[in-house]
C-alpha cells in the first residue's frame, strides 16, 4: 500500500494597484500584484491584456502555462537522468487555449511542444518515450481538468551526431 505524503506551498499575493485608485469602478483600478514565496524573488503580476491588465507583466494564465511547462520538464529530466540519457538541450514552447463565455473562462487544452537535444543517438527513441512518462508522474498536469497534451520532438547533438 503506497503512502500518502502531503506537501504544503504558501503563495503571498498582494494587490499594489491600489496607487491608481480604488475598487470604485471596474474599469478604474490597476490590476497590479505581486506573488512571494518565502525567501525566493518576487514576482509582479497583472491581468490579461483583455481583462484591462498590463501586458508586461505575467498574468495568471501564463503562470499556470509556464507550471505546466515547468513540471513537465523536471519530470522529464528526471526520467533521463535516471536512464542515463544524457539531455544537453531541453526548450518547450507552449500553448494553452482558453475559452470565455458569459463572463467565465476555463482551459481547454495545453500543448507543451519541448525541442529536446540527446549527446547520443541511440537515445533518441528512448528519450522520445520518456515524455509520456514524464506526462504521467506531473503532479501540475494531473491537478488540471482539461487535456496536457505533449507534441515532442528529439534530436542529437550536432556535435554528436555519429552517436559518440
Amino acid at each position: 500500500m503506497a503512502v500518502e505524503r502531503i506537501h504544503d506551498y504558501t503563495a503571498t499575493v498582494s494587490w499594489i494597484g491600489a496607487h491608481a485608485g480604488a475598487t470604485s469602478t471596474y474599469a478604474g483600478y490597476s490590476r497590479e500584484h505581486t506573488i512571494a514565496f518565502d525567501g525566493k524573488p518576487t514576482l509582479r503580476g497583472s491581468a490579461d491584456p483583455t481583462f484591462r491588465g498590463d501586458g508586461s507583466l505575467v498574468n495568471p494564465e501564463e503562470l499556470l502555462l509556464a507550471a505546466l511547462s515547468s513540471c513537465h520538464m523536471l519530470s522529464y529530466l528526471a526520467f533521463c537522468g535516471l536512464e542515463g540519457i544524457e539531455i544537453v538541450s531541453y526548450v518547450d514552447r507552449a500553448h494553452g487555449m482558453m475559452s470565455e463565455t458569459g463572463g467565465s473562462g476555463r482551459f481547454v487544452s495545453v500543448v507543451l511542444e519541448p525541442k529536446v537535444v540527446v549527446a547520443r543517438r541511440e537515445h533518441v527513441d528512448r528519450a522520445r518515450a520518456l515524455h509520456g512518462a514524464a506526462h504521467e508522474a506531473c503532479f501540475v498536469a494531473n491537478s488540471m481538468n482539461f487535456p496536457v497534451l505533449h507534441k515532442p520532438s528529439v534530436s542529437v547533438a550536432v556535435a554528436n551526431a555519429n552517436g559518440a
